[in-house]
């Protein structure tokens, strides 16, 4: 399993990424898209979009099953990445490089609460 240190994860299998403008980039890990196997659509939300952390924000599909993804800190999608859209298996080609959306925290220190490569190993284990 793959799981970059440069990375902060959440126990629902998003990774997060801190970008210089202080806001976050999110995507799922490369263990939750081998579960999900070959991913077939992804329903993203639309910029604006605001919620609090552990709150459900987009929707990925394959031909397993459906399954919620999360806000891992609460704050504003400011970004989305649209070609997912229409080519949802870059999420299966490489989780880390197929982000979904960014968002801007509420709080920029809840990034700092989540968990790191190390321990995201243990719980995904």
């Amino acid at each position: 399993m793959k799981a970059p240190e440069t990375l902060k994860y959440t126990a629902t299998h998003e990774w997060v990424k801190t970008e210089g403008d202080g806001t976050v980039t999110v995507g799922i890990t490369d263990h939750a898209q081998e579960a999900l196997g070959d991913i077939v659509f992804l329903e993203l939300p639309k910029v604006g979009a605001k919620g609090a952390a552990g709150e459900q924000i987009a929707v990925i599909e394959s031909v397993k099953a459906a399954s919620d993804i999360y806000f891992p800190v609460a704050g504003e999608v400011v970004a989305i990445n649209e070609a997912l859209t229409t080519t949802p298996e870059q999420v299966n080609a490489d989780a880390f490089a197929a982000w979904m959306f960014k968002i801007k925290p509420d709080n920029a220190g809840d990034v700092d609460k989540l968990m790191s490569a190390a321990d995201y190993a243990v719980s995904a284990s």
